[in-house]
Order: structure tokens, then sequence, then C-alpha cells
């Protein structure tokens, strides 16, 4: 079904409240639990936008899911704001491509995957490769742009959150993945 200009901006509006949503949901939930990893589900809606709209409204989104990022660290001041919002104190305009230039990936990874396999595997692989396109080009743009930051120990850091945050929230996204786009290509006939 050939999309047109209303219906793309109508579906941006939707998985971009939905992400707003959860943005919210999970900065309240993971700040009053006490649990020890805080994995970042957001991402959620770019990665089944992008493999049930394409890669021009996954990395659209994307790349609104990376402007939330800069005003939610910008508004929300945590230790680690600088590294997402050149708007806080010690932030540089580098942290820019932290925040957005991953989130746009994310809208395109997981559309290829899923073209290459086309199988429910492939969606629990799409869903994973989503969430691991965030990982490694966040935490890799941290490490080039912000390593000296740390004193040179910034490896530490980013091991920590590849050893509990990164593997959780790559298993979450992958089964919901998984779970929720063949329900929403059902609806979208």
């Amino acid at each position: 079904m050939k999309q047109t200009k209303s219906t793309r901006i109508a579906t941006l509006a939707i998985f971009f409240a939905v992400m707003i949503v959860i943005d919210i949901l999970s900065s309240v939930i993971f700040n009053l639990l006490p649990v020890p990893i805080k994995p970042t589900i957001v991402h959620i809606p770019v990665i089944v936008a992008s493999i049930l709209y394409g890669p021009k409204i996954g990395a659209t989104l994307g790349g609104m899911m990376g402007i939330l990022s800069v005003v939610h660290n910008t508004i929300i001041f945590l230790p680690t704001s600088y590294l997402f919002s050149p708007f806080v104190q010690n932030g540089q305009w580098y942290s820019l491509i932290v925040a957005i230039v991953p989130r746009i990936l994310i809208g395109i990874t997981p559309y290829i995957i899923y073209r290459l396999l086309q199988t429910r595997g492939g969606l629990l692989v799409a869903g994973a490769v989503g969430s691991m396109t965030n990982t490694i080009f966040v935490l890799g743009s941290i490490f080039f742009l912000f390593s000296g930051v740390y004193n040179g120990d910034i490896r530490t850091m980013l091991m920590g959150i590849i050893g509990t945050n990164s593997i959780a929230e790559m298993v979450i996204v992958a089964f919901l993945t998984t779970a929720i786009v063949p329900t929403l290509q059902q609806a979208k006939k």
C-alpha cells in the first residue's frame, strides 16, 4: 500500500507519541524501582516502524528519538547528560553526534536485516541488531569523542554497560519486536 504524505505524517506522529510515553514511563519506573539495570526501550518503536514502513520512516523516527534524548538530557540533568546534550555543563557540540546519529541508524539497520531474512526469526534478529546498533554506535561514539573525560579509563565504564544493560536490552527488544510486528502487519493490511 502506497503511503500518502498525510499518512506518513500520521504514522510518524503515532510512533513518536508512543516513544514519548515509553520515555516518560521508563524514566519513572526505572528511577523508582531499585533495579540493577536500566535498559533503554524507547527505541522499540523506531525498530518496529523501520521494519513495517521502511528506512525513511525509521530514520526519521530515529532522528526524532535523538532529539528527544537531547531534550531529555538538557531538562533532566544526570551525571551522563553532557554525553547527549551540548546545552549542559561539560556538554560539547559533538554530544549531538552521540545523541542523534546512532538513533538514525537504528531506523535503518533493522529494515535491512528483516528484508534479507524475511522470517519470524528474521524479526528476532532485526530487533537484536536494531538494539545493538544503538549500543555499539552510542558507546563507540562516547569512547572516541569523550575518552579523555574518564582519564583514559572509559573502557571500564563502557564494559560495565555492555555487560549489563545492553544484553538485557537486546533480549527484550528482540522478543518484543517479534511479538509486535506481526500484529501490526495484520492491522496494516
